[in-house]
């Protein structure tokens, strides 16, 4: 796999050069959404997954030859995992003045070191599908061990000290979408500069929810600023590929 790779078409970024700290599917969390697949490696241990010197050669490689609105750091699994996450984003700075994004699920945030290593970043957009630890459980499947309160908690500190954009994302499937009012009313506590309600559009064991659902469902978190899946560049491109598999049928 490789370590950078992009630009992508991001539907909440624009064009987007990917940093991948892992290259490899590892994840503290096994969502039963999840468009990857299932977690082959579930853990909250760190571990040096990808040598700095390699994404600094990859970085020199691809940097001059693209057009990017942002850095991007994630990939195949959760990025908080790798422990030289400083380094690389050391790296990134040095090579480039783009912005600098990483996506989270959350599950490394209620620790202080880990908020002090994302200090640096512009956007950080952290993940919450569940207001409890029975329905975390049953969405997430995270390791043994962690707990949504815990995570909640670590959010909302990062919010009180970042100076940079936190963002918050929530994938609305058929077993959390009767709990939108309840994560609206955690989403307020955060307030995050940008709410994503997503949908599993791409490929995923999760049907997605329909565009009525999601509008209702956008209407619990009244007073954010909002952003759902089917306003974006990616529905219409999920369309594009509905009407073409309907036409090969």
């Amino acid at each position: 796999m490789k370590s950078v790779f992009g630009p992508v078409s991001s539907w909440r970024f624009g064009r987007s050069l990917g940093v991948d700290p892992l290259c490899q599917n590892i994840c503290s969390f096994d969502c039963v959404y999840c468009q990857i697949g299932p977690t082959l490696n579930k853990t909250i241990q760190k571990g040096t997954f990808i040598d700095i010197d390699r994404i600094r050669e990859d970085l020199k490689r691809f940097l001059p030859e693209i057009n990017s609105d942002v850095v991007t750091i994630s990939g195949y699994g959760e990025p908080t995992l790798a422990k030289n996450l400083d380094e690389i984003i050391e790296a990134i700075r040095e090579l480039t003045d783009l912005p600098l994004a990483i996506l989270t699920n959350s599950s490394t945030l209620s620790l202080g070191k880990m908020r002090r290593t994302l200090m640096d970043l512009d956007v950080i957009v952290t993940k919450l599908d569940a207001h409890d630890d029975s329905l975390f459980k049953e969405i997430n499947r995270p390791i043994r061990g962690l707990h949504v309160g815990d995570i909640i908690k670590g959010i909302k500190k990062f919010r009180n000290s970042f100076e940079g954009r936190l963002e918050l994302q929530t994938m609305f499937i058929e077993k959390n979408k009767d709990y939108a009012d309840e994560l609206a009313k955690i989403a307020m506590e955060i307030q995050p500069d940008k709410v994503y309600i997503n949908t599993p559009l791409r490929h995923s064991l999760e049907t997605p929810l329909s565009e009525d659902q999601i509008y209702e469902i956008e209407g619990y978190f009244e007073g954010l600023d909002t952003f759902s899946v089917y306003k974006s560049k990616k529905y219409e491109l999920y369309k594009e590929e509905l009407k073409r598999r309907s036409i090969q049928r």
